[in-house]
């Protein structure tokens, strides 16, 4: 079945783009804009449809994880008081999982966070994809669409706790979902019979998710040729020529993050490394076409487990993962930012990109991996260092396709990583 979704999702990306061609050969601009609208509807819904499942999804999943890597049941029931308090317990081995788990898990993400962004940053000054393009200073009432504020520790820090767990659900916000379900599976594993029941109850809730996700897949190929279609039938192939430099040097940093998770992974895990890139073919494809790493979630997830990761682990660094390890998005940011900079003439001192890149390193936590969240987070950085904010439309026409490079690079991470703490953990099965 994945193989065949593979080529589902190949094919279509490939009918859309001679669609989306003879559209654009065959139309003005107005009913291009038009006929692009109409794709757009499609894409529109299935990317609902994805959202629909994402929270719901991540909580079940995580609490499960969670609660699993305390090992319930060992913990005696006669120590949680009716008051929800929990006396005095000596630590379990479970909580020690739990805890050393996590703190790899930080680990790797810091790491391969800082490793992003600083690639990033090296690669957008040793290609200067910007350069000779001497656009004259915009006015400063220009604005780009988009927008931006100067981002903060403490307004970061504020928005992690959810106000409201249905607010959060509702607005898809990823981290505060996290932090919500971290909590639950806390908890669960520490109350005994009561969490068990909780804890169960997630574990069913996952497993009907994971079928409505089923449903939502089916869909997945017709939402990759209206994507591809609709960038088409109004940007036309020439925008990729006009652009050609800096998205062919985005791309090539792009390939050498890869490689870098490549190695990383192959030291680690072994040449069993390339059976995981291999199974999560089908998940790769659908976030590159569709410019959404939260549409390849669950087909993720079912990769990892598929090649031997253990469900505690896979449900429990995968979901945290796309909250804080968005390894393709961060290395977008540092990019984009500095292209603009270069575009328009402006140096920015070494001082002030390793500034940057600490700001990014806080402010790009919690983008949920849906099509442009990259750019808001872009406009504040700009808008903070004083670049010119509409600067921004420099990128916006080709947005669309850089999306799709840094939204598969994400799955790649994520993968890597939770394969890479599977094996640190012995919670990796052999096939």
């Amino acid at each position: 079945m994945s193989g065949r979704f593979t080529n589902l999702i190949v094919g279509a990306m490939v009918l859309g783009i001679a669609v989306g061609y003879g559209l654009h050969a065959g139309l003005d601009a107005e009913a291009a804009k038009i006929m692009a609208g109409y794709f757009s509807i499609i894409t529109d819904v299935f990317l609902r449809l994805i959202k629909m499942i994402i929270a719901p999804l991540v909580i079940s999943t995580l609490v499960v994880g969670i609660a699993h890597m305390g090992d319930m049941g060992h913990g005696d029931l006669s120590h949680v008081g009716l008051d929800g308090s929990v006396a005095a317990v000596p630590e379990s081995p479970g909580s020690k999982s739990l805890a050393r788990v996590g703190a790899r898990t930080l680990a790797w993400f810091v790491g391969a966070s800082t490793v992003s962004l600083l690639l990033g940053l090296l690669m957008v000054n040793l290609l200067a994809p910007g350069e000779g393009l001497n656009l004259p200073l915009p006015p400063d009432e220009a604005a780009s669409a988009v927008q931006g504020s100067a981002l903060n520790l403490k307004d970061f820090i504020a928005h992690l706790v959810p106000r409201s767990i249905a607010e959060a659900m509702a607005q898809n916000e990823i981290l505060q979902i996290v932090v919500f379900s971290i909590f639950v599976g806390v908890a669960c594993s520490a109350t005994g019979a009561y969490g068990k029941a909780v804890a169960d109850f997630a574990d069913n809730v996952a497993h009907v998710m994971l079928r409505v996700t089923n449903y939502v897949m089916m869909a997945a190929p017709i939402a990759v040729f209206a994507a591809i279609a609709a960038a088409i039938t109004t940007q036309g192939l020439g925008i990729l020529v006009t652009y050609g430099k800096f998205m062919g040097g985005f791309y090539l940093a792009l390939a050498i993050l890869w490689g870098l998770l490549f190695v990383a992974g192959y030291v680690i895990v072994g040449g069993r490394i390339r059976g995981m890139i291999a199974l999560i073919r089908a998940p790769i494809l659908l976030a590159f076409s569709t410019a959404s790493s939260e549409a390849a979630y669950p087909k993720t997830l079912e990769g990892l487990e598929q090649f031997g990761v253990s469900r505690r682990i896979a449900r429990f660094v995968l979901p945290i993962g796309y909250s804080f390890n968005l390894d393709g998005s961060m290395m977008y940011c540092t990019f984009a930012v500095l292209f603009v900079a270069q575009a328009y003439g402006i140096a920015v001192p070494w001082t002030d990109q390793i500034s940057m890149l600490l700001l990014l390193m806080i402010t790009s936590k919690g983008m949920a991996g849906v099509p442009r969240a990259s750019l808001v987070v872009i406009a504040a950085t700009l808008t903070t260092f004083g670049l010119p904010e509409a600067g921004l439309l420099l990128i916006l026409g080709v947005d669309q396709f850089l999306d799709m490079g840094r939204s598969a690079t994400n799955v790649v991470g994520n993968a890597v990583a939770t394969t890479v703490i599977a094996k640190w953990e012995k919670e990796l099965q052999d096939n």
